[in-house]
């Protein structure tokens, strides 16, 4: 059986989760009193609990049959951050223009999708690949594109492949809009679910964590 599975998690659910990424960093604290920082792991990880989101019963049934069908933590699959789903701030459109994803060269058609945080030398580039089928748009030296005609988006990576007569010429720049899911899996193997303890308010813990798919 494939290790990921291209399924969504329950977007109601989801969207009621809470969590948001991880920083891994050691701190040595010297005598002279200053710090020395290492950066453990070159990306964020994103950690939440999807047991914020479960209102209902019927969330819970929801919640238990998708635990199955991934034999817990054992299959991969997609999970829609609730604060960050977007190549631009949550509360605007997706545009061609949101992300620079590469620079044309003439002969290059595969580019990755990219999504930057911060604006200096110190920003933070995010591969993105599980863009959501659908919402990608690219735009080569401000002109956006047609797909299929002109690219095409594996959905499963987040590549996007341009066709030869559309690949970008030498200095052209690349940039894109998108939708995206975390590739995620659960972070526990049991879900403990108690059903006075949910009928008194008591909110279950659902962990998921972000995979590398």
């Amino acid at each position: 059986m494939d290790a990921f599975h291209e399924i969504r998690f329950p977007v109601d659910v989801s969207f009621g989760a809470t969590g948001g990424p991880e920083r891994r960093n050691e701190i040595v604290s010297l005598t002279s009193g200053r710090e020395h920082r290492n950066l453990r792991f070159a990306r964020s990880r994103r950690h939440f609990d999807a047991g914020t989101g479960v209102r209902s019963l019927s969330d819970l049934y929801e919640i238990i049959a998708f635990f199955e069908a991934r034999r817990g933590s054992f299959h991969g699959f997609r999970f829609r951050d609730p604060f960050d789903m977007k190549s631009c701030p949550p509360d605007q459109q997706v545009q061609a223009a949101d992300q620079h994803i590469g620079t044309g060269d003439g002969v290059r058609a595969e580019f990755q999708l990219v999504k930057r945080y911060g604006e200096t030398e110190d920003a933070y580039d995010r591969a993105i690949r599980k863009p959501v089928a659908g919402t990608v748009r690219i735009a080569v030296a401000g002109t956006e594109l047609d797909s299929p005609a002109d690219f095409s988006v594996d959905t499963a990576t987040g590549i996007v492949t341009f066709e030869p007569g559309s690949i970008p010429v030498a200095g052209q720049e690349i940039t894109a809009g998108f939708e995206f899911d975390v590739p995620a899996r659960f972070d526990a193997e049991r879900i403990a679910i108690s059903l006075s303890a949910f009928n008194a308010g008591q909110i279950p813990s659902i962990p998921i964590v972000e995979i590398e798919p």
